[in-house]
């Protein structure tokens, strides 16, 4: 179930933003979030915000190792220059 967003403050269009482009990034460090756009909607965060919520990326080869389907047997070749 998806949690609802409450509604931003203030919605700057891409105009604006572009012409204010610093203290977007300074209000995004101080208060939060900023949102961008009347038609097509854009977010800025500080990258620390959103490197907390993002979980880490796994290798591919882990996995695949960890989605395989039960019982499947996986047959991986040892030498790679066949």
């Amino acid at each position: 179930m998806a949690v609802p967003h409450p509604c931003p403050r203030r919605v700057l269009t891409i105009a604006q933003a572009k012409a204010r482009l610093s203290e977007v990034l300074r209000l995004a460090k101080k208060d939060g979030s900023q949102h961008i756009g009347k038609r097509r909607h854009f977010v800025v965060v500080p990258a620390d915000d959103r490197h907390a919520k993002v979980s880490p990326r796994r290798a591919m080869g882990q996995w695949l190792v960890e989605n395989l389907p039960r019982g499947a047997s996986l047959d991986v070749p040892r030498d790679r220059t066949s």
